[in-house]
């Protein structure tokens, strides 16, 4: 899917219904911000040009103070609160719900499994069917962040100990980027995420193949990768249903399908099998501060095997 650019991270190309009403307070309040500053401005100009004792204060005082906000304030206050109740209405009921748990310094997304088995982990991805409503349940495992996909919504916190939810519903199929927008520590600039809405069939069958183990590999380069995931005890902080399925979840990224992801820690570089063999070396390098250790024990042939192995978990 081509990246939609104009939408990156804009909240001037908004494409769900919550980032519509936001943006059409926004314009709204903008241009009547707009309008009485160039009152204002006139107003002052004319008193500069011309004697402004001639205007009684008392005018000035019920006239400015009293009756023009009446006239303008007022309807301004009673149309951006009507608008913005309309973002506060429950939204979980009849809708997809994906859980997503923010942590130091990435995101963790769960949805359930269609055919009942266990939950479907990913990281730092979010897929949507378009057309459907979409109920995000928020949280957070360590520090306060906060949740922003600026074309999708506003911003929600994310605190630790508390439940927090966001309904989202995008109507056409897209990519958007999002990000932390509460500073979390060293890599609060390099915990970002991608939204990707698909049509309903297309979304079915990502969510079906997501919800799958790991592929059986028998390439004799494929098994070697997944010794040496084996051998270097990677299984302790990573998952990959299949290979290992005993991991702590807590520690790092489900990584069963992690091929099929567009980047590597938390939106910080491009994936691939040589980003992810740069990566499993040495993520300080891209990313410092990461919890995860750098390979230094691996031999050249090991790294390029493991990478290998990884970047074929589509």
């Amino acid at each position: 899917m081509m990246l939609n650019l104009p939408s990156l991270q804009s909240v001037f190309h908004p494409a769900a219904v919550d980032a519509r009403t936001i943006a059409e307070i926004t314009w709204i309040l903008i241009t009547g911000a707009t309008l009485i500053l160039a009152l204002v401005c006139f107003l002052l100009w004319r008193a500069v040009r011309r004697n402004a004792g001639t205007i009684k204060p008392l005018h000035w005082i019920i006239g400015g103070g009293v009756l023009f906000p009446l006239a303008v304030l007022t309807p301004l206050l009673a149309y951006s609160t009507w608008r913005s109740a309309e973002l506060t209405m429950p939204a979980s009921q009849n809708a997809l719900v994906i859980s997503v748990t923010a942590k130091m310094w990435w995101w963790e997304v769960r949805y359930s499994d269609p055919q009942g088995g266990k939950d479907i982990v990913l990281a730092n991805e979010i897929h949507l069917p378009a057309g459907r409503p979409v109920y995000l349940s928020l949280s957070s495992n360590d520090v306060i962040h906060s949740f922003w996909v600026p074309a999708l919504g506003g911003k929600v916190d994310m605190v630790p100990g508390r439940q927090h939810g966001m309904r989202v519903q995008v109507d056409q199929p897209g990519r958007w980027r999002g990000q932390c927008a509460e500073y979390c520590g060293e890599q609060h600039a390099r915990m970002s995420l991608f939204v990707v809405a698909e049509a309903p069939a297309g979304f079915d069958a990502w969510l079906a193949g997501q919800a799958r183990p790991a592929a059986a590999v028998t390439d004799a380069q494929l098994v070697r990768g997944r010794d040496v995931f084996v051998a270097q005890r990677c299984g302790a902080c990573h998952t990959v249903r299949g290979v290992s399925d005993n991991a702590n979840p807590a520690l790092g990224p489900d990584l069963t399908h992690v091929g099929s992801r567009s980047h590597l820690g938390a939106g910080t570089v491009p994936n691939g099998a040589r980003a992810l063999a740069d990566w499993i070396a040495n993520p300080h390098a891209a990313k410092p501060g990461v919890r995860m250790p750098a390979s230094t024990d691996l031999d050249a042939a090991s790294l390029q095997a493991l990478a290998s192995w990884m970047e074929q978990l589509k």
